[in-house]
């Protein structure tokens, strides 16, 4: 499938089978986002695996937005790692990590899993329940699978703005 066609067809995913992940299918999918493009490539991103009963239950206790997915990833970035834009201070590990959350949706999408990409989570409750340490920032959480045979869109999701209202050339 060419990339557009992909891009066009993958959705967020809310219906899932209720069955882990092999690891084969992680291993392909984490690749994409070893792949990844990150400042400087100095690869800031650290990225949890979510994918047994146990773990499931505990990522319940950090969101509302879990859909029963029987698989997650939780991206995240070490702040000790990011490449440091001079001028004012910002720091590529929030952009690093969503660059890696969008490679790995799309080679999911590739791969027949379904994801969808969750802002809305307690961090300070991942932090416990994963025991993430503090130089660690959680940023995108992926609830992943196979999705359910009656998983369909969302109604919006193939009505897109007129790109007339989103690009600009030159100026804005």
């Amino acid at each position: 499938m060419d990339f557009l066609t992909l891009a066009e067809k993958r959705y967020s995913v809310r219906k899932f089978k209720n069955i882990h992940l092999p690891q084969n299918v992680i291993d392909e999918i984490l690749r994409a986002g070893h792949l990844a493009p990150t400042g400087c490539n100095y690869q800031p991103q650290r990225i949890l695996v979510i994918n047994t009963d146990e773990s499931a239950e505990k990522l319940k206790l950090c969101t509302k937005c879990h859909f029963d997915a029987p698989t997650a990833m939780l991206v995240c970035y070490n702040k000790n790692e990011c490449w440091t834009r001079k001028y004012d201070g910002a720091v590529s590990g929030p952009i690093d990590a969503s660059i890696v959350t969008t490679h790995l949706m799309l080679k999911s999408a590739e791969m027949g899993v379904g994801t969808t990409w969750v802002m809305h989570f307690d961090p300070f409750k991942m932090r416990e329940e994963f025991n993430i340490p503090d130089e660690i920032e959680p940023v995108a959480l992926l609830v992943m699978g196979y999705p359910a045979d009656d998983a369909e869109p969302m109604h919006l999701h193939g009505e897109n703005r007129d790109a007339s209202e989103i690009v600009a050339f030159e100026s804005f």
